[in-house]
C-alpha cells in the first residue's frame, strides 16, 4: 500500500432539522391548539484513531466528509430524527490542523481516542413551543442551525521509541532489517528507502521497542534538496535517535565526520527541538575494515567531532554489534520510562497531599 503522510480534506456536520409549524385537527376539535414538533439535532463528524490503518491514502481519493441532516419536525409534536454522526477512522498518530487559520485542532495518538472536527447544527423549535396565554394560536417557528463547515490538513506522525539518522547509504535500512521482521528495500544506489519503516525490535517476552527508519538527508535538505526534510517530522516524537555513519565509504566525497556536521545544521535548521533530543553514534560497515584501520578512523573521527556520547561499532549486514546495540537501547528507554512513571507519580502525590488550610 503506498504511504501517504498528509491530506487535505473537507467535512461538513449535519445542519439542524427546522421546527414545525402545525395545528391539532381533529373530529370534534375544530379548535385544536399548536402542535409543531421540534426538529432534529445534525449530526456531527468526529475523527477515530484507529490501529489498523498506517496511511492517509484514503483521503487522497475522498475529500469530502458529511454527516447527516437532522430531520423536519411533525405535526402531533413529534420531534424529527437526530442526524448521525459520521466516524471518520484515521491512523494513530494523525494531527489535526484547521486549513484557514493554520491552528492545530487536536492529535490522536492511542487507538480509540476520538476528536470533535464538525459540530453538527442545533435543532429548530416548533410552533408548540410558542404558545402563551395571550397567543394561543401561534404561526412561528425557527429553522436548524447549519452545521460546522471547515477545511482540515491531516498529518500521520509515525510513533517509534528510537529513530534512525543519517546519509543515504550509511546502512539504516540494513539495520532495521537486521533487528526486527521490517524489510524494507536494500540496494547499492542512494535514496533507496523513499518513505519511512517501522519496525518492532524484541528482546524477550514483554520487552521491545519500535525504531523508525527515513529516508537518508544530504546538505541542503532543509531547502528541499533530496527528498528534503519531509520526513523528519517522523522524528519528532521518538525518544532517542541513532545517528549512522559509514565509516568506511567508497563514493562519498566527504569525511565521516563532515557528514554528521552537516546532519546536525540541517537538524537545527529543521527545528522542532529535534536537534537537542539524546542521539547515539553508531558506526556501520566495520566489517569492511581491518581492526587497526578501523580504530584509527574511529578516534580520528570522535577527535574532530568532540564526541561526548555513546558510540557503537557494528555491522548491519553481518550483525556484529548489533546484539549489544539493541540490549543498551532497551535497557536505556526503559530506564526513561522509569523516570517519567516515578515524575507522574510524585505529581500525583504531590497533588494529593493533605495541608491544614487546605
Amino acid at each position: 500500500m503506498k504511504f501517504v503522510d498528509e491530506a487535505h480534506i473537507r467535512v461538513e456536520a449535519g445542519d439542524g432539522g427546522d421546527g414545525c409549524v402545525s395545528f391539532r385537527r381533529e373530529k370534534f376539535i375544530p379548535k385544536g391548539g399548536p402542535d409543531g414538533g421540534d426538529g432534529g439535532d445534525g449530526g456531527s463528524v468526529v475523527l477515530l484513531a484507529d490501529n489498523n490503518l498506517n496511511t492517509l491514502v484514503d483521503f487522497r481519493y475522498r475529500r469530502l466528509h458529511r454527516a447527516e441532516r437532522g430531520e423536519n419536525g411533525k405535526g402531533r409534536n413529534m420531534t424529527g430524527h437526530r442526524g448521525h454522526d459520521l466516524i471518520v477512522r484515521v491512523p494513530a498518530g494523525t494531527r489535526v490542523f484547521d486549513e484557514e487559520t493554520g491552528e492545530q485542532v487536536g492529535e490522536l495518538l492511542a487507538n480509540g481516542e476520538r476528536l470533535l472536527v464538525a459540530q453538527g447544527g442545533f435543532h429548530g423549535i416548533g410552533n408548540s413551543r410558542f404558545k402563551s396565554s395571550t397567543n394561543r394560536t401561534p404561526r412561528q417557528s425557527t429553522p436548524g442551525s447549519p452545521g460546522e463547515r471547515r477545511d482540515l490538513h491531516l498529518e500521520l506522525i509515525l510513533l517509534a521509541d528510537v529513530g534512525l539518522l543519517g546519509f543515504p547509504n550509511a546502512g539504516k535500512s540494513s539495520l532495521i532489517r537486521k533487528l526486527s521482521s521490517a524489510r524494507p528495500k536494500v540496494a547499492d544506489y542512494p535514496f533507496t528507502t523513499l518513505h519511512p519503516n517501522l519496525g518492532v525490535v524484541r528482546l524477550g517476552r514483554g520487552r521491545s521497542f519500535v525504531m523508525a527508519d527515513i529516508p537518508g538527508l544530504i546538505e541542503g535538505a532543509a531547502n528541499g534538496a533530496g527528498l528534503g526534510t519531509r520526513f523528519l517530522k517522523h522524528l519528532a516524537r521518538t525518544t532517542l535517535l541513532l545517528h549512522l555513519v559509514d565509516i568506511a565509504p567508497l563514493d562519498q566525497p566527504d569525511p565521516p565526520a563532515e557528514q554528521v556536521r552537516k546532519i546536525q545544521r540541517e537538524l537545527a535548521q529543521y527545528g522542532r527541538d529535534l536537534v537537542r533530543k539524546e542521539r547515539w553514534l553508531v558506526l556501520n560497515k566495520r566489517d569492511l575494515l581491518d581492526p587497526a584501520e578501523f580504530e584509527e578512523r574511529r578516534a580520528r573521527l570522535l577527535a574532530d567531532l568532540a564526541w561526548q556520547g555513546p558510540v557503537y561499532a557494528i555491522s548491519a549486514l553481518t550483525g556484529e554489534g548489533t546484539s549489544v546495540l539493541s540490549a543498551d537501547l532497551m535497557r536505556r528507554l526503559e530506564n526513561l520510562r522509569q523516570a517519567d512513571a516515578d515524575a507522574a507519580d510524585g505529581q500525583d502525590s504531590d497533588d494529593g497531599a493533605w495541608h491544614p488550610l487546605g
